[in-house]
């Protein structure tokens, strides 16, 4: 990395934490010299936005289980995210509270049986909302990068949608494909 950029990748995140204690992105940072923490603002049973309705196939008005949480980097906020888990498979779990999860949110799912074999990612760039301008300490005008992953089990039923939104400066998302 030059110049402080920061570089993700998205794999750490969908394959689990078997062995790490669970926090992907502590040890993603980490593995950098740096040191990544996360704040779980709030979680619990929620509407959730049409666009993750849509995503997750959930009917309008039906509640979803949610969970925002603000990452750091260095001690700066550096990422918003949005989780949020179908009411069926979620409710009464730790996704539906503010504690952390041992060995993470992927390893749970699958120790419910719902294991993410497909993610679709997509990223696009606007204008940073009032609250992303708070809490991600950003000037009136910044941009951000919004990333939404879908995660689809065997049976291609939705499990999971996160909304990432992140400042873009700085910032390099990494995509390495294998094929065959």
């Amino acid at each position: 990395m030059s110049g402080g950029e920061w570089v993700s990748t998205s794999v750490p995140y969908l394959a689990g934490s078997a062995g790490t204690g669970g926090d992907a992105w502590a040890a993603e940072a980490a593995a950098e010299g740096r040191r990544g923490s996360q704040r779980i603002v709030r979680a619990g049973e929620t509407e959730p936005p049409e666009a993750v309705a849509e995503l997750l196939g959930t009917p309008a008005g039906q509640h979803v289980i949610a969970r925002r949480r603000i990452m750091y980097l260095d001690d700066e906020p550096c990422e918003l995210t949005d989780t949020y888990y179908p009411l069926d498979i979620a409710a009464g779990t730790g996704l539906a509270g503010i504690a952390k999860i041992r060995g993470g949110a992927v390893r749970l799912l699958a120790d419910l049986g719902h294991v993410g074999v497909r993610v679709r990612e997509d990223v696009t760039a606007r204008l940073a909302t009032e609250r992303e301008r708070e809490q991600l300490r950003l000037a009136a005008g910044e941009p951000v990068l919004q990333l939404t992953r879908l995660t689809l089990d065997g049976a291609d039923r939705p499990i999971q949608v996160d909304m990432m939104a992140m400042p873009p400066r700085r910032q390099k998302l990494r995509y390495e494909i294998r094929i065959g």
